[in-house]
């Protein structure tokens, strides 16, 4: 039986090859869950709406570029959301992501509310993930879920921690080393 990232492996290999009956069908799987990374970094419904239609095209144009041994097609769709999300929130006054926006963020990086199998909606590693999240330190681990979760920059991180961006970087670098070694083993 054909698993979930295979079945989307090939979708995304007919992608690449024209099959546009193939990209609405990705679209119709993936969409859920990306739409909640974008919403969850942009905040408003408008903008993810609009992010998500600019992923797929995306999508479309690099599916050949999708290398299955470098990561899930899920993994690898959401950096492409993740990525079009941070571009959006920086062309954007920076003062539309503050102020009234922080009960949103504590909530998403909540420690009883992290279970990232639910936030990302994804299956299989992210429960991994979460147990090795919850190795880190607790700066380590908040730095993170603000900037991978949250899609907040270091900069933006280190005002809201209230720490300087070398030490978020540092907390950012040391909590995603420890990752890979959580997740490696």
């Amino acid at each position: 039986m054909e698993t979930i990232d295979e079945a989307r492996s090939a979708l995304l290999q007919r992608c690449a090859s024209g099959d546009s009956a193939a990209l609405r069908t990705l679209y119709d799987q993936s969409a859920p869950q990306l739409f909640s990374v974008l919403l969850r970094i942009l905040h408003r419904r408008d903008l993810a709406e609009e992010a998500l239609q600019e992923v797929f095209m995306s999508v479309w144009r690099k599916a050949s570029s999708y290398r299955p041994a470098r990561g899930s097609p899920m993994a690898w769709m959401t950096s492409i959301a993740r990525y079009r999300a941070l571009d959006i929130r920086r062309s954007l006054k920076s003062d539309q992501f503050s102020g009234d926006l922080m009960p949103i963020l504590e909530e998403t990086v909540a420690a009883e509310d992290t279970d990232l199998v639910e936030k990302a909606g994804l299956s299989g590693d992210a429960q991994r993930l979460e147990e090795c999240l919850q190795r880190l330190t607790p700066q380590q681990n908040q730095a993170i879920r603000l900037a991978f979760v949250g899609g907040f920059t270091h900069e933006e991180v280190a005002g809201r921690i209230g720490s300087p961006i070398g030490t978020i970087k540092s907390w950012v670098r040391r909590g995603l080393q420890a990752l890979r070694s959580c997740l490696g083993s």
